[in-house]
């Protein structure tokens, strides 16, 4: 078929719009809709649940969507993929027939199975399977398709392989279908969501639509929404998303390496952004392995510190607490949120965030919580609390694995109950290592300068992936591009953000997109789940790089792309890289 597959979301999280699956399939026309519910903290989440009942493992939520537009779906002919059977794909398959009977529909489900290892000393140990067992699914009719861990570009690559018959050697098909996957698997952050010119949105923000993906044969793309849906869909809304939790050009995934570095955004009409371009070669012989296991228990309480002598008091209270509860697991954070002589107590007072982790639940409860309630009358001038002692509770820890793609039983199981083996890509390839170079000898051209926040030019998108960050930074013009790729070195970075200047630091560059993107290791410590940041995913270190007030070159637009400004200068791509 030549026609293009239009597939839309409908979830980027566990716990996203819950109307939106409704949203996306009155709104308009869809061929497929996709729901991603899976990320390594949920994986964790979904491991608790199954500790308590075995049956359970999948995200629960997605079966009450379901129930309110499985008929509307079956009805319009709107296929389902989903990966939020989690840990649990066959009990969710078996929950949907089940829902299906209660509402008496002829509903035809596929499964994708295989991803879960045996890993005695985890909780859960996942592979995240590709795309061809999705596609065979469908290929037999299926209505429904539920996976466990599959990458989550998966979930739309998978549909464009069946509809437009690609085998494992079109990879630059597999590519443009990978990108495509990407930028709407986060739901609506690529349609306004999240994005940092947000006041420029059309309603401002308030309620984005849904993205859709109409993919063509050739694995070209175009991003859209739906006709009167909120938030818009432009070259700088796509590139944000395209910029989020990657690392260097080459984007790893079991059915192709995707160049990010060649993809070309192009603006395609109002909220219709083309995807062109994209190369793709042959993937690694080893899938990623994600593994979480519960690494103890843990516990916060917060003093609010007032007025003067914030340090000593800090230091007064951290005395005190290690007396009474030891050292081992204590992390004590001084947030100096107080301004000087202000007329309320808020804007006056710092906060002390004191966290522990123990192996024994009882250090890290009532004990801990209780000995710092304990203080209230004998510590500081102005003691006080934001809470009431409390229990600890437990937390994970995330780490990365591989194993090799042989080794895993990727199996899709049909409507009909045939369970088909799904083949390990015949030709792999070692992935080149993404070596960062240098940026310009010479740096940006010299120009007179202003003081100015760094966000005034440029927009930026950061998350998690484990224990790394990475922080992706777009010029909105060439001119601006030309300074951003000079100025922004690694060094300069450590300087703006100083909790970035102990780690490894990558830094590489993707010309088409006017962006550098920031892989920053071992930022998140243990992973999102075991972290004590105060933003522990990360989401916000674009909006704090953004915020800080630099030297800007004058005469550089601060207004959206097409704004009038000199001509640029310095343009070529580069790369760094520190320990």
């Amino acid at each position: 078929m030549t026609a293009p597959l239009r597939v839309g979301n409908a979830s980027g999280f566990y716990g996203d719009r819950s109307t939106a699956w409704r949203e996306m399939l009155d709104g308009g026309e869809l061929d497929v809709l996709t729901g991603d519910y899976l990320a390594e903290l949920t994986m964790l989440i979904l491991g608790r649940d199954r500790l308590r009942d075995p049956g359970l493992g999948y995200a629960k939520t997605f079966l009450r969507q379901l129930e309110d537009c499985l008929g509307t779906a079956l009805e319009r002919g709107v296929r389902i993929v989903t990966n939020a059977g989690g840990l649990n794909p066959a009990g969710l398959a078996a929950a949907i027939g089940s829902l299906a009977d209660r509402l008496g529909l002829t509903a035809r489900i596929g499964y994708v199975e295989g991803d879960a290892l045996a890993r005695p000393d985890a909780l859960t140990a996942n592979a995240y399977l590709g795309a061809f067992g999705i596609a065979a699914c469908l290929d037999a009719g299926a209505d429904v398709v539920v996976t466990g861990r599959v990458t989550d570009a998966s979930l739309v690559v998978g549909p464009a392989i069946a509809r437009f018959c690609w085998g494992r050697d079109d990879l630059d098909a597999l590519a443009g279908a990978t990108v495509a996957g990407h930028l709407i698997e986060c739901g609506a952050q690529v349609t306004g969501g999240n994005f940092s010119f947000f006041t420029e949105l059309p309603d401002g923000g308030h309620r984005p639509g849904f993205p859709i993906a109409e993919i063509h044969p050739d694995g070209s793309s175009v991003l859209t929404k739906h006709p009167g849906t909120g938030g818009a869909v432009t070259v700088e809304t796509v590139t944000a998303q395209l910029l989020y939790e990657v690392g260097g050009p080459d984007y790893l995934g079991p059915d192709v390496v995707t160049r990010l570095d060649t993809v070309e955004l192009n603006a395609d009409g109002p909220d219709r952004v083309r995807v062109t371009g994209v190369r793709g070669a042959p993937p690694p012989d080893t899938l990623k392995v994600g593994v979480n296991n519960l690494g103890g228990f843990r516990n916060s309480m917060t003093f609010v510190l007032c007025g003067l002598d914030i340090p000593a008091k800090a230091a007064l209270v951290r005395g005190q607490v290690e007396a009474a509860v030891g050292t081992d697991g204590l992390e004590f954070v001084l947030a100096r949120t107080d301004h000087p002589d202000v007329g309320d107590t808020e804007a006056a007072s710092a906060l002390l965030h004191v966290h522990l982790r123990d192996g024994d639940k009882g250090r890290a409860g009532r004990a801990f919580s209780a000995a710092a309630v304990e203080l209230a009358l004998a510590s500081y001038p102005g003691c006080t609390l934001t809470t009431l002692p409390g229990d600890a509770t437990p937390y994970g820890v995330f780490t990365a694995d591989v194993v090799p793609q042989g080794e895993v039983e990727h199996v899709a199981v049909l409507p009909s109950g045939e369970r088909i083996p799904i083949a390990p890509p015949p030709t792999t390839r070692a992935p080149a290592s993404s070596v960062p170079q240098p940026p310009p000898a010479d740096g940006p051209v010299a120009r007179p300068t202003r003081r100015g926040a760094l966000g005034e030019l440029v927009g930026a998108r950061s998350g998690d992936k484990g224990g790394d960050a990475n922080l992706g930074v777009w010029a909105r013009t060439d001119a601006t591009w030309a300074w951003l790729r000079g100025w922004l070195t690694v060094e300069r970075l450590a300087e703006l953000l100083p909790e970035t200047a102990a780690l490894t630091v990558e830094r590489y560059e993707l010309p088409n997109l006017r962006a550098v993107n920031f892989v920053l290791r071992g930022l998140l410590g243990q992973g999102v789940a075991a972290s004590t940041r105060f933003d522990p995913q990360a989401k916000a270190l674009g909006e704090l790089l953004r915020a800080r007030v630099v030297d800007l070159p004058a005469g550089l637009s601060t207004g959206p792309p097409g704004s009038a400004e000199p001509p640029a200068d310095n343009a070529g791509p580069a790369g760094e890289v520190t320990p």
